[in-house]
């Protein structure tokens, strides 16, 4: 009986999700170029404002190959914060022709401090903390992915 009422929870865990607000988000991949190699990542991608603000909040883990895209559609300046992210992240800012621009590595969970790009930007990377130090991302390298062409 204890399982019946476990997996019926886990089941409508989304429903709930979507009815509090909370974002679903499109899959897809990408590659990174970097002078250590190409390396595959499964992103999930936030185009819409309410994708943007939620962002990679409340998630516990994120795979080794995971992130997210945020896809801002145009070039501008943006600023990123930690609130309610229980996990470090590396903030990969990335110029319209998929060029790396800039890297903020391992970003500190919960923190609330601005963290802007420093130049405009097109999109912008969130990886494992960590991920940018061990594939050795560094401007100038590149981004393939389907919105940079």
């Amino acid at each position: 009986m204890r399982r019946r009422f476990v997996v019926a929870g886990i089941a409508i865990f989304p429903i709930l999700a979507r009815a509090e607000g909370w974002q679903t988000f499109p899959r897809s991949e990408l590659e990174l170029v970097t002078t250590k190699g190409r390396f595959k990542f499964k992103v999930e991608m936030a185009t819409t404002p309410a994708q943007m603000a939620q962002g990679l909040m409340f998630r516990r883990s994120l795979d080794p190959d995971a992130g997210m895209l945020f896809d801002y559609g145009t070039t501008q300046r943006v600023s990123f914060w930690m609130k309610n992210t229980l996990i470090p992240l590396d903030m990969i800012f990335i110029y319209a022709n998929g060029r790396v621009a800039a890297v903020h590595e391992r970003a500190v969970p919960l923190s609330e401090q601005a963290i802007p790009s420093p130049v405009p930007v097109r999109a912008v990377l969130e990886v494992n903390g960590g991920t940018a130090a061990r594939l050795g991302i560094k401007p100038g390298d590149l981004v393939v992915h389907p919105i940079f062409e």
